[in-house]
């Protein structure tokens, strides 16, 4: 499905510790929040539309279910493996009331690793293919507990000259710090307060400019790396792996088969494949 008339909007901080190992943490010195525990802000990747204020390349739709492509063999990029959310958007006198989650999917809010950005955005989207939505969505019965999401994880793996490494921990959804109804909450009244500050942008004022889409696609922040993901960087050849499995039904064997296998199957999973090119 092409996603070009959706807004895109990324979660910063909703994993303990994926900013300290993404080396972000000072980035966001500045940012005060309700509790420690607290995403730390949110951030375009895609705009429908053009926006003043807002960086031309917001423009460029950079989607892709099957490659990523990265942008100069002299900067570090790193995937992020994480759950996108399909999300309806409602609004109150043009002023944004309700995000309602219908789908979820394996995505790579794959990021530039430099320091001195002015704006999270900046290392968010460099152009076509820097970004990852499997083409295998799963449908939301009810976005709280006891729903669908509860049986599921995420894990992701790199493949390089033949050999598969895991990436990303292998942990499970109800592991990020706000899910659900904290989640939908928070982003709500994220979007209506963030305003122009530090690596953040005024959001609300963004989406105006938009007309108020009514779709978006919700990157809720990314999970933990292993120590092999920490400190390895994307390079032409490699194959990144994001995958959302229900743990109920699959191991992580069992995963971990199919992508050796080539084989995916199972109605229980949510797979992300990307070729790096440059």
């Amino acid at each position: 499905m092409n996603y070009r008339d959706f807004l895109g909007l990324g979660i910063a901080g909703n994993f303990a510790l994926h900013l300290a190992q993404a080396g972000e943490e000072e980035d966001f010195k500045d940012i005060i929040t309700a509790n420690e525990a607290a995403p730390k802000g949110m951030f375009p990747f895609y705009l429908p539309k053009c926006v003043e204020g807002a960086k031309e390349i917001l423009n460029t739709y950079p989607l892709s279910n099957s490659t990523i492509k990265i942008p100069s063999r002299e900067l570090n990029i790193q995937a992020e493996p994480e759950v996108g959310l399909i999300c309806k958007l409602e609004y109150i006198d043009k002023k944004l009331s309700k995000i309602i989650p219908t789908h979820f999917g394996a995505y790579n809010d794959c990021s530039i690793r430099v320091a001195g950005a002015s704006k999270i955005s900046d290392k968010k989207n460099w152009g076509e293919n820097s970004k990852g939505l499997s083409k295998n969505l799963i449908k939301i019965d009810r976005f709280s507990d006891g729903g669908i999401m509860d049986s599921y994880s995420i894990c992701s793996f790199l493949k390089r000259d033949g050999e598969l490494n895991a990436y990303g921990e292998d942990v499970e959804l109800k592991g990020y710090s706000y899910f659900y109804e904290k989640l939908q909450e928070w982003m709500v009244e994220q979007i209506n307060s963030q305003r122009d500050f530090g690596p953040l942008e005024p959001l609300s004022e963004y989406i105006s400019s938009c007309d108020n889409p009514s779709d978006a696609i919700i990157s809720i922040g990314a999970t933990r790396y292993t120590p092999y993901g920490e400190s390895t960087f994307l390079k032409e050849g490699d194959e990144v792996f994001v995958v959302l499995y229900d743990h109920t039904k699959l191991s992580l064997d069992d995963v971990i088969k199919s992508i050796n296998n080539d084989n995916f199957k199972s109605a229980d999973m949510s797979i992300l494949r990307q070729k790096v090119v440059s």
